[in-house]
């Protein structure tokens, strides 16, 4: 089952509801639904995680699991799946947002030379903060959407595989004579 693979990695309860950020959800944690392993709440915390992930906003983590409260779904993983925007992936995963957001809108790419200072980064942002937000959304709905759909049918090819499985291995069986 997928169920054992998810659980390897998954975060456990107590470490989602210590969280510091997480805790002001209070007795929302505490509903048992959001802890189960099936194809809906785990194709359903993909979208709401993958999605998330693609926000350029701080605490994705918060908004993440106010959503899988919200739509019920799997709440380790909707969480989890937040950090696939980590300090080593957010630089080109916001910069292509920031190019399918530019494209999507035909405003032209700002290619200006990266200097870490707070005052390049307050006059580049005006520039580029509306191609960045669209294109993250654009990018966050659509990978969303498709992680939800391909969570769905690996989910339902793997359990079909092991249905498969237990049948032929039931078949191989000698006849029980009693």
């Amino acid at each position: 089952m997928p169920r054992r693979l998810i659980k390897r990695f998954m975060p456990d309860e107590a470490t989602i509801k210590e969280h510091p950020h997480l805790s002001k959800l209070g007795s929302a944690l505490h509903n048992p639904n959001l802890w189960h392993l099936n194809r809906n709440s785990v194709s359903l915390a993909f979208l709401v995680g993958i999605f998330c992930a693609f926000l350029p906003i701080p605490m994705q983590m918060l908004v993440a699991a106010i959503l899988a409260i919200l739509i019920h779904s799997n709440l380790p993983i909707s969480v989890g799946l937040v950090w696939i925007t980590n300090p080593l992936t957010i630089p080109p995963i916001f910069y292509f947002t920031y190019l399918v957001g530019s494209w999507l809108l035909g405003h032209p790419v700002n290619d200006q030379e990266f200097t870490l200072s707070m005052e390049w980064i307050s006059e580049q942002l005006s520039h580029i903060w509306w191609p960045l937000l669209f294109g993250s959304l654009v990018c966050g709905v659509v990978f969303s959407i498709a992680s939800y759909f391909i969570i769905r049918g690996l989910w339902a090819w793997q359990v079909g595989r092991n249905w498969r499985r237990r049948k032929q291995a039931r078949e191989q069986l000698p006849p029980n004579d009693e």
